[in-house]
């Protein structure tokens, strides 16, 4: 360290100085040539940094680290060096829990990663890989954690990155979606993705979009005893898992609702005592969690506290259903008048060319 730390001073003397990185910054004057230029820091100072940075990160100064390889990357000229101290930079942000810098990071790298496009596809492959599992820190400590992954996981490039190297990240995927109603519009095609790699990675939590799905391909129904017994294995996975463990009462919470919501949308009197059993919950939670359900979704239903029995009526359109099949009409109305109008001109033809 010592060594290094001499080879370095004159760069260090600088970036130690945060008013006087500022100051350059601000004269758009912190780059390797004006410093060359003026201050006599070479090319090689830049370099030394470079492993200056490295050793201090190995030595658990975690902080400092990430400081020193950001000045490096805003001085270096080599592009390569410059991709590898951001996954540096990563790492020192994970370790401090900066997490808002994690963010800026991970989508810092996802763009350089896509811009490369002299890396080789494998290698490609590989680090879009690193920077989902890097991504899955964010789950449990950043504000958005489970949509930011949820996005990133739902890009074209990095879910056929999933399915060619890293199966087992459908997990998070299927977390990050159940608990997100957001984004609950893509769990269809997930299923079907999670069906395709099912041999290759399934636990209970893939194994209950499926159920809640059955086969992805066809809406014909959920499997809800399936899914009533997938719910206590998906508390034990949860519990267990490093990033998810957070998550638990969230996800059985979503869950529940979407079990709920299904199971809703196929019967039009429920039994209460079946319904929590269902949900694996005691009946008096259940029906408390029920009312709650009912009253948050404004579902055309009602509770017959004396037969014990949700009562849903015909639930009509929401108003973006209304506009579709109002729009269909119009168009066929359309299609309709266009047609006779064609018919009339071709009716009017003969005439035309007699006159």
């Amino acid at each position: 360290m010592a060594a290094l730390k001499e080879e370095v001073a004159p760069l260090l003397e600088i970036v130690a100085n945060p008013g006087r990185v500022s100051e350059l910054k601000a004269e758009r004057c912190f780059n390797a040539a004006y410093l060359q230029q003026q201050l006599n820091i070479s090319a090689q100072h830049i370099e030394v940094l470079y492993r200056y940075a490295k050793f201090v990160y190995e030595c658990g100064d975690y902080s400092t680290a990430g400081v020193l390889l950001a000045h490096y990357r805003s001085l270096t000229l080599d592009v390569d060096k410059s991709f590898s101290a951001l996954w540096g930079k990563l790492a020192c942000e994970i370790l401090t829990n900066n997490w808002d810098a994690v963010l800026e990071d991970v989508n810092a790298l996802k763009e350089l990663i896509d811009s490369r496009g002299s890396t080789p596809a494998a290698m490609q492959l590989q680090q879009r890989c690193w920077l989902m599992h890097w991504a899955l820190f964010l789950m449990g400590n950043h504000n958005n954690g489970r949509s930011i992954v949820g996005d990133l996981f739902l890009n074209d490039k990095y879910l056929q990155a999933i399915q060619t190297n890293a199966p087992h990240l459908l997990r998070y995927l299927a977390v990050a979606l159940i608990s997100n109603p957001r984004r609950r519009d893509k769990m269809r095609d997930i299923v079907k993705v999670i069906s395709i790699e099912r041999q290759n990675f399934s636990d209970p939590i893939t194994l209950l979009l499926e159920d809640l799905h059955v086969d992805g391909h066809h809406d014909v129904g959920a499997n809800f005893e399936l899914a009533q017994q997938r719910l206590k294995g998906c508390a034990i996975v949860l519990h267990h898992d490093f990033f998810l463990s957070n998550s638990e009462e969230l996800f059985l919470r979503a869950s529940r609702l979407v079990l709920f919501e299904s199971y809703c949308r196929i019967h039009e009197r429920i039994d209460l005592s079946s319904l929590a059993d269902k949900l694996g919950m005691e009946q008096i939670a259940a029906e408390k969690w029920i009312v709650k359900m009912v009253s948050d979704a404004q579902l055309n239903a009602k509770i017959d506290s004396q037969s014990g029995h949700v009562i849903l009526g015909v639930q009509p359109p929401d108003v973006y259903q209304q506009v579709i099949e109002k729009t269909k009409g119009l168009t066929f109305r359309s299609n309709v008048l266009a047609h006779n109008i064609d018919k009339m001109a071709q009716a009017m033809k003969p005439t035309a060319a007699g006159s």
